[in-house]
């Protein structure tokens, strides 16, 4: 069988440190997973959409919208290990998409620039994005991941700190990373099987075990930013947009 088929896989978990349930949390009648899934299927570079969960409430919260759902194990450590095993039941699927279940206002335009950067480019493993940064406090906080690049446009490090370090003000921009991945098939068992490095253990970051095996990460520059829910604040805050 061909593996030329591209999926969007969307991980999503009942579980969350900072705002629990938040898949299943309702704005204009509909959890937020509902939102995020109709954003993928509105992709025309997609063959198709299938959320992966380890909870049954969010399991059935899927089947009742219609969406295409599997259960996976409840001993994954992150996104990417769930969505692997679902890859690894299709072996049609050659392009995995990783879109994250907590940003229902992602850009089509941004996921089609996902899917572009790893099937175009022979040398990328994986492709990602990210966004100018041009807030001050933005580009001190540990909670927003930046990135450097090169000038083909691969990631050379990924870090919560401030990179690069400014000895000459004004002379560099910063990005900020966007939490979208592109995998070919191959690139996405390889970055899982491996094991932990250094860089990543120390920055928490699962993309530095990619970069520190020499795995090559496309990335793309955006301009918008998408609003990403991790607490009821910014619940509300996506609330009152769309039911305004």
């Amino acid at each position: 069988m061909e593996n030329n088929q591209t999926a969007i896989i969307i991980p999503a978990r009942y579980g969350s440190s900072r705002l629990e349930g938040k898949p299943l949390l309702k704005a204009c009648n509909k959890p937020i997973i509902q939102w995020v899934w109709e954003k993928a299927k509105a992709c025309p570079l997609v063959d198709r959409v299938i959320v992966a969960t380890d909870d049954d409430r969010i399991y059935n919260a899927c089947k009742e919208f219609g969406a295409e759902v599997e259960m996976t194990s409840t001993e994954h450590k992150s996104g990417s290990d769930r969505i692997a095993e679902v890859a690894h039941r299709h072996p049609e699927i050659g392009y995995i998409i990783n879109l994250q279940g907590d940003e229902p206002l992602i850009e089509q335009a941004n996921i089609e620039l996902v899917i572009k950067g790893v099937k175009n480019d022979e040398k990328a493993d994986i492709s990602t994005l990210v966004r100018e940064i041009n807030d001050v406090d933005e580009v001190e906080n540990p909670n927003l991941v930046k990135c450097v690049f090169d000038v083909n446009s691969y990631a050379m490090y990924f870090s919560r700190s401030k990179i690069p370090f400014e000895r000459n003000i004004g002379k560099t921009k910063f990005y900020g990373h966007l939490g979208i991945y592109g995998f070919k098939r191959e690139a996405l068992f390889k970055m899982t099987q491996l094991s932990q490095t250094t860089y990543e253990m120390a920055e928490s970051l699962e993309q530095l075990r990619a970069l520190q095996n020499g795995m090559k990460i496309k990335v793309s520059t955006v301009a918008n930013v998408p609003v990403g829910i991790d607490t009821m604040e910014d619940f509300e805050k996506f609330k009152s947009m769309v039911e305004a």
